[in-house]
C-alpha cells in the first residue's frame, strides 16, 4: 500500500547548505521506502512554502506534502516570527485539503551548527510522518464507524 503513496516536497532555498542536503536525503529515503514524488517546488524561503503548498494539496496526485527547511537563528528574533506564522498556516492548510503536511523545518532558535547535525534526521521524519499519516487517514475513512475502533489505525 506505500507505493501507491504519493508525496510533494516544498523545500526554502534560504539556508540551501542545509535545505539541499534535506531534500537529498528524503529524495533518498522516499525511494528507499517506495514512495512517488510527484512534485518538488523551491520556495525562496519557509515563510513563502503556505502558498505553494496550498497549490500542491490541490492536486489529484499528491496524497501529503513534506516541507523542508532551516530557520536558523539569528541577531534579531526574525526567526520566531518566520518559524511560527509559517508552521500555523501550514497546518492551517493540512486541515483545509484534509492531507497530511509535514513539518520537515528546522528552527527557529537553531544555529547553523545545529541544523547540519538535523539534516538527514529530520528530512526522513518528514517523509516518514506523511507516510504513516496518509495511511492512517486511508484506513479511518474505510472505517465502519459502528464496528471499528480508533486502535486498528496503529499500524
Amino acid at each position: 500500500m506505500k507505493d501507491s503513496i504519493r508525496i510533494a516536497i516544498a523545500v526554502s532555498e534560504f539556508n540551501g547548505e542545509i535545505t539541499l542536503k534535506m531534500l537529498d536525503a528524503a529524495k533518498a529515503h522516499a525511494h528507499t521506502l517506495g514512495i512517488k514524488i510527484s512534485y518538488v517546488c523551491f520556495v525562496p524561503g519557509v515563510f513563502d512554502m503556505p502558498l505553494i503548498i496550498d497549490e500542491l494539496l490541490q492536486k489529484k496526485n499528491v496524497d501529503a506534502v513534506v516541507t523542508l527547511g532551516s530557520v536558523i537563528k539569528g541577531e534579531t528574533s526574525h526567526d520566531q516570527v518566520v518559524a511560527m506564522n509559517a508552521s500555523r498556516l501550514i497546518g492551517d492548510l493540512s486541515l483545509k485539503f484534509h492531507k497530511s503536511v509535514t513539518l520537515g523545518i528546522t528552527g527557529p532558535n537553531i544555529t547553523f551548527t545545529q541544523a547540519k547535525k538535523r539534516i538527514v534526521v529530520v528530512a526522513k521524519r518528514a517523509v516518514d510522518a506523511a507516510v504513516i499519516m496518509t495511511l492512517r487517514l486511508r484506513k479511518l475513512r474505510e472505517m465502519n464507524d459502528d464496528t471499528e475502533t480508533m486502535e486498528e489505525l496503529i499500524d
